[in-house]
């Protein structure tokens, strides 16, 4: 069983307090277990252009079952998943940020954030994962 609207909106309501709680807008992003967006906010002042970064990050954690920021260090040169982010036409994001859903240990779907510095898209993507019931 995937996420439900509801429960999608619930992961983008508890991402966007945490955002408003630090004082940074963001674009927050929910897919269902499918990879299909689900929800998706921009809050008031959110970069534009973190509107795919979010979308793409929520891709890349469902698509690997990862948290993105978990890829980063594998997907450098050198690591064995280097040229993974040129993978899936370019949606492959790797730095911190997107975080798969889980209900118990299924996994139902992802959330990707967008709009600050990467810690504090980590911090809200975390928040975010909170509001999963």
């Amino acid at each position: 069983m995937g996420i439900t609207l509801e429960q999608a909106e619930a992961v983008v309501a508890a991402g966007r307090a945490e955002a408003d709680s630090i004082g940074v807008p963001m674009n927050i992003a929910v897919v269902d277990a499918g990879n299909n967006l689900t929800a998706f906010a921009r809050q008031d002042g959110a970069w534009l252009g973190s509107i795919d970064i979010a979308q793409n990050k929520a891709y890349t954690a469902r698509a690997f079952d990862a948290a993105t920021g978990d890829l980063y260090d594998e997907t450098q040169p050198g690591g064995s998943l280097y040229g993974l982010s040129a993978s899936n036409d370019g949606k492959v994001i790797t730095f911190p940020g997107g975080i798969p859903l889980k209900n118990g240990e299924t996994i139902v779907g992802a959330v990707g954030v967008s709009g600050g510095t990467v810690d504090q898209d980590q911090q809200v993507a975390e928040a975010a994962v909170k509001g999963l019931s």
